[in-house]
């Protein structure tokens, strides 16, 4: 698949208006000069086609509600409290006379365990997703049901508003056991609001109820929403990388049968998501909802295949993650699920005569999908334990299929003793792979420009598979590209990366920030998916190095006033004194007369209890209470901390701005598994250091802070916990230089996130090259968000028709911009 086509959206001619949407500095002299070197004669490294990629999860309502094109929800009876504590077999179905969901051996099937029992008379209307169902004048729906009735019934189909009618009615005679009837509505009207009825006139039975466009994404059965779908095929991925995420290693283990009692949270195995979509199992979605599996194995292998994508499949590797942190220690569970694992290689890959390229083959493709990569487990917190069941995935897909890579992983984040011990374990046992996973502030992204550059060249390589920048302002996206540049730039060593998450209903949201936004009539890109697809529309076969001067800046200490907080937790706080560097008392608490100086700027419920400020609600999340100055700097913070009950532990603040502008040391986070300092910069957080360690309730802890300049040393319990230096520029000028073997481009892009406009003296080190470059411009305000009816960050494209060996070129304040260089 050719990575570097190009569409020219405007002519030459257009470069006066390209450039007059584009925010121009305030002032004349808001202008900070840079310099770029290009040494084209230099050899940097080759980029993969298969760099960049996407990341789908069923998060957000992203299958069922999302990408899965079905139109009714719930249409197999089959929610459940297991699925969330609201959900009953009737949720999303309202009844007109008499029927109930019925769990008996009149069953459909034995995976599908739920069907309709419905009174003669009687009718249920289904309300779809959002608000209600989508359908547009003209075009068709294809209805579907599985019905049983013994005495014969008519079923009338309606597809309905409020206003009236959206399509004439359809009457379908049964007759008889179960079967499968069809009918075809054409819309007369467009509405987002639409109901589907079904009624009987005698006593019937039914299962899957289904509404599905015509005009799904490639006109394919069982298909995609159409726009969704080109949205992602419009960012030309190199891999898809599916189904998860949490939804892979948590849950139960077992299968999804009658000898384990028809679990229904259970990890996602892809059996159960292959085959006949009737006789699919459904299971409990870890982030609250119920998950069909009508977008299954089978569907993401196509969908890959469709928009040229490796296919990338994460398996279980019998290590709960995400909170739950625990061990299967079951052999014959793990020889299952890594007998499925062989499976799965041969239902991608195997010919239409071997037993699972046989079932692929009846699915419709007889042809194997190529599969290459597969990744076992993902986030596990439990590092040893993973790692030793990885070995065994690992050791049996090598010996059966040497050709694949298998992919590791480092935990959860960034840095941090599970991410140090799991790094070390796969250096030491020769992984080919490492997945690694972070989601931080746009500081932390500005920041750390330069993680890769010191990473083993002869070690592990590197799939980034998911980070962001915890966002979707313009400024995150800022702050994604100019990270995105580095990652470019070690192009030997990080060979795939992928935003996550990939998509959101904007009304079932578990997770935020999300690349493309939609609701049941629409869909949007975020200001994050503009620079993505800009990265990934021109990525160029190979580095060509290149160095540019920074951005002056003058580092102060840290300052700030001190704070207190909980999550999901109630904690008593005592003692509190804060004493600046030559002696002198700051702030000295002991609440014996109350609590005047603390202001609360979070949640829960605090008050003076004992001589304690005592936090209650155990269930509150971010109860910050603030005191002090912010101007404070050099001090050392004393709080005596104990825990009274809940989750975590204490969260005490240091370094606070403002409730967006922080530093806190989190002791017993993460479920009360980990303790760390984390920073919050304009609302995003960032890990600097961490450690594994819990809090005992009823036990009280003196907690230490040092803050000298910007050194900080944490002591607990007199004992010194760790320290940190936060010292790293967050620069906002970058870029990265390729060249496109195809067309003999140099790509010079530039990244300049802040509010100046950055006048820059390009050197092209000699390099042949035509006056005229194809330019495309992101620039917007740094809050500027993407919206369904507004989308302020979109591309602009021009001709600069200055280039030479030596040549200057002002980028906008707050911009992504690429110059696409022709060779002469």
């Amino acid at each position: 698949m050719s990575r570097t086509r190009w569409r020219l959206g405007l002519s030459a001619t257009a470069l006066l208006t390209a450039t007059a949407v584009l925010p121009a500095p305030a002032h004349a002299e808001d202008v900070t000069d840079y310099t770029i070197t290009v040494d084209p004669a230099a050899r940097g490294a080759a980029i993969d086609d298969t760099m960049y990629g996407v990341f789908f999860e069923d998060i957000n309502r992203a299958a069922d509600g999302g990408l899965y094109a079905e139109l009714v929800q719930n249409r197999s009876f089959e929610y459940s409290t297991a699925d969330n504590a609201s959900y009953t077999p009737l949720t999303s179905w309202s009844v007109t006379g008499a029927a109930e969901a019925v769990n008996d051996s009149g069953r459909l099937n034995e995976r599908n365990r739920t069907y309709l029992s419905l009174g003669a008379g009687s009718s249920v209307t289904n309300a779809g997703y959002n608000t209600g169902i989508r359908v547009e004048q003209g075009k068709k729906y294809d209805f579907s049901v599985w019905a049983r009735a013994e005495g014969g019934t008519t079923l009338t189909v309606t597809l309905k508003d409020a206003a009236g009618t959206l399509a004439p009615a359809r009457q379908i005679a049964v007759k008889g056991g179960w079967a499968r009837y069809q009918a075809t509505f054409t819309a007369t009207r467009t509405s987002n609001r639409g109901r589907l009825a079904v009624a009987a006139t005698n006593a019937a039975a039914l299962d899957m109820v289904s509404l599905f466009p015509r005009d799904t994404y490639k006109n394919q059965p069982n298909g995609l929403r159409k726009d969704l779908a080109e949205k992602i095929e419009a960012l030309r991925p190199g891999f898809l990388r599916f189904p998860g995420g949490c939804l892979v290693n948590t849950g139960s283990m077992e299968d999804y049968s009658e000898a384990s009692g028809w679990q229904r949270e259970r990890s996602y195995q892809w059996k159960d998501t292959i085959g006949p979509v009737e006789q699919r199992a459904t299971n409990a979605n870890f982030w609250g909802y119920n998950q069909s599996y009508g977008l299954g194995y089978y569907e993401y292998f196509r969908f890959a295949e469709d928009i040229g994508a490796m296919p990338l499949p994460v398996v279980p590797a019998l290590v709960t993650g995400c909170g739950q942190n625990k061990a299967t220690d079951d052999e014959a569970l793990l020889k299952r699920h890594i007998q499925d694992t062989l499976d799965l290689i041969e239902f991608a890959n195997g010919p239409a005569t071997s037993t699972w390229g046989k079932v692929r083959a009846r699915m419709g493709h007889p042809r194997p999908f190529h599969l290459t990569h597969i990744g076992v487990g993902n986030e596990e917190n439990l590092p040893h334990e993973f790692y030793a069941r990885f070995q065994k995935f690992r050791a049996a897909i090598e010996a059966k299929y040497p050709e694949i890579t298998v992919v590791s992983n480092s935990g959860p984040d960034d840095s941090g003793t599970t991410f140090e011990t799991a790094w070390k374990l796969n250096r030491e046992g020769g992984v080919d792979m490492v997945d690694e996973h972070y989601y931080n502030s746009p500081q932390w992204f500005l920041q750390n420009n330069d993680r890769y550059d010191s990473y083993d060249r002869n070690g592990p390589k590197v799939f980034l598979g998911e980070y962001a920048s915890q966002g979707n302002a313009w400024k995150n996206a800022l702050a994604e590209a100019a990270y995105m540049t580095g990652l470019e730039r070690n192009a030997d060593v990080v060979k795939l990366a992928s935003y996550a998450p990939l998509l959101a209903n904007e009304d079932y949201v578990q997770w935020r920030p999300d690349m493309i936004w939609f609701n049941n009539r629409a869909s949007w890109g975020s200001a994050n998916y503009e620079v993505q697809k800009l990265f990934m529309t021109n990525v160029g076969d190979r580095v060509v190095p290149s160095r540019a001067t920074g951005t002056p800046s003058v580092s102060g200490p840290i300052t700030g006033a001190v704070g207190l907080s909980t999550w999901a937790t109630s904690a008593a706080y005592d003692d509190v004194k804060v004493t600046a560097a030559d002696g002198s008392t700051l702030l000295s608490d002991d609440f014996s007369g109350g609590a005047a100086r603390w202001k609360q700027v979070g949640g829960g419920s605090w008050s003076v209890q004992d001589g304690q400020y005592v936090q209650t609600d155990a269930a509150a999340e971010n109860t910050l209470v603030t005191a002090g100055d912010p101007a404070w700097k050099d001090y050392d913070l004393h709080v005596k901390a104990t825990k009274k009950s809940g989750k975590e532990g204490f969260l005490v603040a240091f370094g606070v701005k403002d409730t967006g502008n922080y530093y806190w040391w989190n002791l017993g986070g993460w479920n009360n598994t980990q303790s760390a300092v984390e920073q919050a910069s304009d609302g995003g957080k960032s890990t600097l250091i961490s450690k594994a360690g819990s809090i005992e309730t009823g036990r009280a802890y003196d907690i230490d802070i040092k803050v000298r300049g910007r050194q900080v040393t944490l002591y607990l319990d007199g004992q010194e916990w760790g320290s940190f230096t936060d010292d790293k520029p967050a620069e906002p000028f970058r870029q990265v230089v390729t060249r496109d073997a195809g067309t003999g481009e140099l790509i010079v892009k530039v990244v300049n996130a802040q509010d100046t406009a950055a006048r820059t003296a390009i050197d092209l080190g000699g390099a042949k090259v035509a006056s005229r470059a194809r330019v495309t411009t992101l620039a917007a305000d740094q809050n500027a968000v993407n919206t369904e009816t507004d989308t302020p960050v979109t591309p602009v494209t021009s001709t600069f028709s200055g280039v030479a060996d030596t040549f200057t070129y002002t980028f906008p304040a707050n911009s992504v911009t690429f110059l696409r260089i022709p060779r002469r």
